[in-house]
């Protein structure tokens, strides 16, 4: 039992790390950081509740509405509304990457335990393939979330500060989609899956680039 908990504990963690450890400008508290991992483990219960109830008491339980409605769209929207109300406005979200820290440790508390309740179901025989896809995945989609949670935070004069939480929303959501679209395409989701986690790590890291890009020029701008 020990195993197989830290087998579906430790890529969270590990993900949730390296993404801490990219922040080279201001490292968010331990603490906030943590409580937004429990708050993402905390959210996988209403979550499969609601998702209970679309699929069994509304009827929504084909294929495609359980992968597009219950779980894209409701996994993401839980997980966005959780960054905003608990994150987005409190004083150490200061600059424009602790959106994805804070994104990213909420997705992966949520990935984390859903991982678990998998494994205890399935044993840790799945446990790489786990890690490899689901978990990263769910890392992956929180990084564009909290990146334009930081460009919402950090707007100019110029910007739509709610055009850029529009993005934060809608676009894991459609990452998400795509991502469980590709497992329904049945023998051919192997030759996707590979070349569409390769472009989302490569985009994820990017936008990493960019928010650290973005911050270092909005602390020049600051008055000193």
């Amino acid at each position: 039992m020990i195993t197989l908990i830290g087998a579906a504990v430790a890529p969270g963690l590990a993900l949730l790390c390296y993404f801490y450890l990219r922040d080279n400008l201001e490292p968010e508290p331990i603490s906030m950081v943590v409580r937004s991992f429990i708050f993402g483990i905390l959210i996988a219960f209403p979550v499969m509740i609601l998702q209970y109830i679309i699929q069994v008491e509304w009827g929504f339980n084909s294929v495609w509405a359980s992968s597009v409605l219950s779980a894209a769209i409701v996994e993401e929207f839980f997980k966005w509304l959780v960054v905003f109300l608990t994150a987005y406005k409190h004083v150490e979200f200061n600059e424009p990457y602790d959106g994805i820290v804070y994104a990213v440790a909420t997705s992966l508390g949520f990935a984390t335990l859903e991982n678990l309740l998998y494994l205890i179901l399935n044993g840790n025989t799945v446990a790489i393939w786990r890690s490899l896809l689901p978990v990263s995945s769910h890392a992956l989609f929180a990084v564009w979330m909290g990146y334009y949670m930081g460009r919402a935070k950090f707007a100019g004069e110029n910007e739509n500060r709610r055009v850029f939480l529009l993005f934060s929303l809608f676009l894991p959501m459609l990452l998400h989609v795509i991502y469980n679209v590709i497992f329904m395409s049945a023998q051919y989701w192997m030759m996707l899956i590979i070349p569409f986690m390769i472009v989302l790590w490569w985009l994820g890291l990017k936008k990493v680039h960019l928010a650290h890009e973005f911050g270092s020029k909005n602390a020049h701008n600051r008055p000193q």
